[in-house]
């Protein structure tokens, strides 16, 4: 049986624990914690809540909007951190390899969203030769479902030790990224299914997003 995600994400943190500085791993492993803690999970977008209309810049250069994406079915938005991200890249070939197949069958569109640029967010998807949907949010539907974070003290200390600044990764400019979310939209643009994880090594698998995609046309074949 393939590998959930949460184990396949356990299996990146074990090699970090294994060849990592402790010092470096520690303020990894305290900057999750400490996501996890604070977490206003008040702010995140809800179930049945509107998802704000949007626009979004799709790598290879289409524009999609919250209403091109649901006009046939349901949407899927899968938000993660940028393309050079370990966790990233484990999480998006897991989705293409157990999501992906279902939504399609289902009739819905899956959309990886994050806020690097364009031009510097195809790499994943030339890498790993996504079918899907890869875009850019540059933070704006991101602030506005209430899912981002901005890296703690030390961890920027730690970034700019190595002469790194994820606003220049990403090209937004700033510490801000989105935690990893996932959120089902209905043909209304209505949130049928939202998780947040404040832990970007703690992701939603597949399964429930797939339920909550089944549900939907179910309801609309009713």
């Amino acid at each position: 049986m393939p590998k959930s995600l949460l184990e396949r994400l356990a299996d990146l943190h074990a090699e970090r624990v294994a060849t990592w500085d402790p010092a470096a791993l520690q303020v990894n492993i305290d900057q999750r914690r400490t996501l996890v803690e604070t977490a206003d999970h008040g702010a995140w977008l809800k179930v049945e809540d509107k998802v704000p209309d949007f626009d979004l810049r799709e790598v290879d250069g289409d524009a999609l909007t919250s209403r091109s994406l649901t006009a046939q079915g349901p949407a899927v938005l899968i938000f993660f951190r940028f393309a050079g991200c370990p966790a990233c890249n484990i999480a998006l070939p897991y989705y293409a390899e157990t999501l992906w197949p279902g939504l399609r069958d289902l009739g819905a569109t899956l959309t990886a969203v994050s806020p690097q640029v364009p031009e510097r967010l195809v790499e994943i998807k030339r890498r790993h030769q996504f079918a899907f949907n890869v875009a850019s949010d540059l933070n704006v539907l991101g602030e506005a479902l209430g899912i981002l974070y901005e890296f703690d003290e030390p961890s920027k200390a730690s970034a700019r030790a190595k002469g790194s600044f994820i606003g220049d990764t990403t090209g937004t400019g700033d510490w801000r990224l989105p935690m990893p979310t996932a959120v089902v939209m209905d043909r209304r643009g209505l949130a049928a299914f939202v998780d947040v994880s404040p832990d970007w090594l703690a992701r939603t698998e597949a399964e429930p997003i797939l339920d909550a995609v089944r549900a939907l046309t179910l309801a609309e074949a009713a």
